[in-house]
């Protein structure tokens, strides 16, 4: 109140429009100022509509004092004491002038009422402290020239926001941009390069230390203050490189290619960067020859040419962590308990662009177990390797061709479920790449896994292992080929998620090489592309029929409650010929042994479709044959323990619910859990005696 220098009114306010123009008195200042008509700073609807500016201690005044040309006056000094411009209260604390003044308002009869009402307040992050704005002298740079040039890149394409909106909240801060304080008041960072002459008042700016002002003073003392962290690191992307000499390390390495970062930066740092770069990166700001037009040099001159927007890992209630809320998860202790791995893949899948991340340390575990299935595949691989083949081995004996043509050379597709995972291994390395080159990690992750996973390990691992299990004396010719081809795909697929599962991968692939791989690290090795040759839409087809066939057959041995060492026939009727035919081809060797545990196959002429214990699809009907055969000994004598046990506990809760001194003391809770529980008693009892009484 003691800087006050005007009062705001709105101009479309009918309470106020006869005091337009007109001077009011301060009180206890005893200045007089004017009253002013401002339709941003003063609200009609709020408090009584009049608002006092202070241009020196609030920003929004500051502003407002700026467009009405109003004096400027600084009541508070550095420590938040009162100085001479607030008169009498000078030298006071500003917690004890504002006391000070409510009294002398009262006393003066000036004070009509208080009211409380909420603020935003700004405190400092450290200490807490009540931060108080207030008029300062800073060093500024003149932004608009450098907010133009960073605008007129995005514009022209020559650099790109993913995801593309990211883009629009770029140029809406950039089309209001002001100018850029870059002085701190901080202890610490990069000192303004700027000298005192305690002799003319010159100010001196140099890249070193001055010995003298031109006025041949000695006298000069540097400013205290340091450059803003943004302006410091905003300057990174060329300084780094040998700025302003010409090197080869600019040369190679500028404009680089990507830039990672979160959207809460955007402002702070990306923008400065491109800014800056835009700025000093093209002639006749960059030292040495010109690059050529115009064009040429804007494009040269930007600091990146993507920049990927990724999201902000937050805790699995979506807020934002933070060490005062207490919800921060330490990556250490994450990685700890669940792997550098698992950790990394949680991060890759659950990074949609656009979104942030919920962190959530049951998704890490199930990745931790999708490691744990990886590793255990590749001991399934080992173990049938050196079984089939000892000494096949060491480095050079797969072929595992770190080729860059696309696709698993080497790779004999001998049969059906080859085939098929070699379509869709090329299918998934098509996929992964797209989503790669379009920054959609989390698509690239999830695809990776459900290869990996449920193509892989569920399905081709399983429908192989009758080809690995041969009988002694037995042609190893198939078991050879299905080794190959498995080592080969493992290799493969290994190098396709190398990426997101860095270490485990590292770890089995130098061991598919027994310890001597032809390169150094399989982060040099060839990442795998797809050839479309290798894709077969017919073998994708028919295992597709086969799996739901499979899948099918199992949901009925679950219904049907069948022991899991039991086989049971099945009865098939097929919609057209050609899955029938395509089904007896194959069903011999896919469903009599593992998947489904079926004993043999009948195919009928007619709809299966309304009998009990079948099930109906687009392509075919298959029902399961099967009589539960009961030991009605051993089932009377286990529903018999069943009923005493079932009787015991109705009885002790009856006991209860009849003890008078228990009901009067025990929570109403506990008194209707005991009630349910025994209503629950009852009617188990009562079902238990009936299925006695069937067995007779």
């Amino acid at each position: 109140m003691l800087g006050d220098t005007a009062v705001a009114v709105n101009p479309a306010d009918e309470r106020y429009k006869h005091l337009h123009g007109k001077k009011v008195l301060l009180p206890l200042m005893n200045r007089e100022i004017p009253i002013i008509t401002d339709d941003i700073l003063a609200n009609p609807e709020f408090g009584t509509g009049a608002v006092k500016v202070t241009p020196s201690h609030d920003p929004n005044d500051f502003e407002a004092g700026l467009r009405n040309v109003l004096p400027q006056i600084d009541v508070m000094n550095e420590v938040a004491q009162m100085n001479a411009n607030a008169g009498p209260y000078a030298g006071l604390d500003r917690f004890e002038a504002r006391q000070k003044v409510l009294e002398d308002l009262e006393k003066g009869g000036f004070l009509v009422g208080a009211k409380d009402y909420v603020v935003p307040l700004g405190k400092c992050d450290r200490c807490k402290t009540i931060i108080e704005p207030r008029l300062s002298t800073q060093w500024f740079v003149k932004i608009q020239p450098l907010a133009d040039r960073a605008i007129e890149v995005v514009e022209k394409g020559e650099i790109k926001f993913v995801p593309e909106n990211y883009s629009k909240t770029y140029f809406e801060w950039m089309r209001n941009i002001h100018d850029w304080c870059i002085s701190r008041q901080l202890w610490w960072g990069h000192r303004i390069p700027a000298w005192y002459c305690g002799e003319c008042k010159n100010v001196v700016v140099a890249r070193e230390a001055p010995v003298a002002c031109k006025c041949g003073s000695t006298k000069l003392e540097q400013d205290t203050d340091v450059l803003d962290t943004w302006f410091s690191s905003g300057l990174l992307p060329f300084t780094t490189l040998g700025w302003p000499a010409a090197t080869r390390d600019e040369e190679i390495f500028y404009p680089n290619s990507l830039m990672i970062t979160g959207f809460d930066i955007l402002f702070f740092w990306v923008s400065r960067m491109i800014m800056l770069g835009c700025w000093f990166m093209m002639p006749p700001h960059k030292p040495g020859k010109s690059l050529g037009s115009d064009e040429d040099n804007l494009r040269a001159s930007v600091p990146f040419r993507e920049v990927y927007i990724h999201a902000l890992v937050r805790d699995a209630d979506r807020q934002k962590m933070s060490k005062t809320k207490g919800n921060v998860l330490d990556p250490i202790e994450v990685i700890g308990h669940y792997g550098t791995d698992a950790t990394r893949f949680t991060l890759a899948a659950m990074a949609a662009p656009g979104t942030d991340i919920a962190f959530s340390e049951s998704r890490t575990a199930g990745y931790r177990n999708f490691a744990n299935k990886i590793w255990n595949a590749a001991r399934f691989m080992f173990m049938n390797v050196d079984r089939i083949e000892p000494g096949l081995r060491p480095a050079g004996g797969w072929d595992t061709r770190l080729s860059t043509s696309g696709g698993i050379a080497g790779f004999q597709a001998s049969s059906l479920e080859d085939r098929w995972i070699l379509s869709r291994f090329n299918r998934a390395a098509r996929d992964v790449n797209e989503s790669l080159a379009s920054y959609r990690f989390d698509e690239a992750a999830n695809r990776i896994y459900d290869f990996f996973w449920a193509e892989f390990c569920d399905w081709y691992i399983e429908l192989i292992k009758p080809r690995l299990n041969f009988e002694e004396g037995a042609d190893t010719g198939p078991a050879r080929v299905a080794c190959a081809n498995l080592i080969n795909l493992f290799e493969a697929s290994l190098r396709l998620l190398h990426p997101v599962m860095p270490f485990i991968t590292e770890e089995i692939w130098h061991a598919i090489y027994d310890g001597t791989p032809p390169l150094k690290s399989i982060a040099l090795a060839a990442y795998p592309a797809a050839d479309e040759k290798q894709i077969d839409l017919c073998a994708e087809t028919e295992i597709a029929v086969l799996q739901d066939l499979i899948v099918s057959v199992r949901n009925l041995r679950a219904e049907l409650k069948v022991e899991p060492k039991v086989k049971v026939p099945i009865e098939v009727f097929a919609h057209e010929p050609e899955i029938r035919a395509m089904l007896e081809k194959n069903l011999g060797a896919v469903l009599l042994d593992r998947p489904a545990n079926v004993e043999k196959i009948a195919f009928v002429e007619s709809s299966l479709a309304n009998l009990p214990g079948a099930r109906s699809t687009s392509r075919f009907d298959v029902h399961a044959i099967y009589e539960k055969k009961i030991d009605v000994a051993a089932e009377r004598e286990r529903l018999r323990k069943e009923l005493e046990k079932i009787e015991k506990q109705l009885a002790s809760a009856q006991a209860r619910l009849g003890d008078e001194q228990f009901l009067k003391k025990a929570p109403a809770q506990v008194v209707e859990g005991l009630r349910k529980q025994a209503e629950e008693g009852a009617m188990l009892k009562e079902k238990t005696v009936a299925k006695l009484k069937e067995l007779g």
